[in-house]
């Protein structure tokens, strides 16, 4: 567990330098503020009951989302190259989560930042432009006078150009109690810094309430690896192997042993 923690925080350093040598400037201040939201968490009486709106113009807030993990993203729907592209290379990350921990293991919500411009319908068509269909995927709008509290508890840092936006592209993993626990960088994302977060906290959550499902599903995570070779995750069935060979050695040592003091007491 301590060469897989230190294996990722390698990952992270390297690809926080690699954004690094291309950042523009001001990287390094909304690198920070983005750190410093870790551990922060979203309120219902705060930012997570803030009124968003889905591309059905009901109202969502983030609050509704606990219980699971939950993704967040910033966007703006004006966008037509960082956005887009961060987006798709999201959604494939997302894919590829949701194969490795099961298909309703967490959820995923995008936020447009330009208002009054990212409304409803905007967020709906910058969804179908960029080919996301997910069920467990919102693409919500926020109020307008809520746009600078909310980018502020996500940590997220923009600045108007003549052209758009600058701003620091981030994918945020907040955990199932609603608290900042992960940031994820760059337009292309590493599998492991984004599944492992993930990973974590499901896991994390099952071991709070001891049942055979959540058993099953700490022994199915455990076992589930990144593969280098093929660029995903896996099960690796040897890990299953010894888990069960261990398994049956404590079971067959509780039963001899349980067996011995009955003779001694019968004796």
């Amino acid at each position: 567990m301590r060469r897989g923690a230190s294996a990722f925080a390698l990952a992270l350093w390297l690809a926080a330098t690699a954004l690094h040598a291309q950042a523009p400037p001001g990287w390094d201040q909304a690198l920070t503020e983005s750190q410093r939201a870790i551990g922060r968490s979203l309120e219902p009486d705060g930012v997570g009951g803030f009124a968003l709106r889905d591309a059905l113009g009901r109202s969502r807030r983030l609050a509704d989302y606990r219980g699971k993990p939950l993704v967040v993203s910033f966007v703006y729907t004006g966008c037509f190259q960082a956005c887009p592209v961060a987006t798709q290379a999201l959604a494939k990350a997302v894919r590829d989560a949701r194969a490795a921990l099961g298909a309703d293991s967490f959820d995923v919500v995008s936020i447009g930042f330009n208002q009054p411009f990212d409304s409803p319908e905007a967020m709906a068509a910058f969804a179908r432009q960029n080919r996301v269909g997910e069920a467990r995927w919102s693409f919500l709008a926020a109020r307008t006078e809520d746009v600078p509290a909310l980018t502020r508890a996500f940590g997220f840092s923009y600045s108007a150009t003549p052209k758009g936006f600058d701003h620091i592209t981030q994918a945020t993993i907040v955990d199932a109690r609603g608290m900042i626990a992960a940031q994820v960088y760059g337009d292309a994302i590493e599998l492991p810094q984004f599944v492992g977060p993930l990973k974590s906290l499901i896991a994390g959550e099952a071991a709070q309430v001891a049942s055979i499902e959540n058993i099953w599903l700490k022994v199915k995570l455990y076992c589930t690896v990144y593969d280098p070779v093929a660029g995903r995750y896996r099960l690796n069935y040897s890990l299953f192997f010894e888990i069960f060979c261990g398994l049956s050695v404590l079971f067959g040592l509780g039963w001899f042993m349980a067996r011995e003091l009955r003779g001694r007491r019968l004796r």
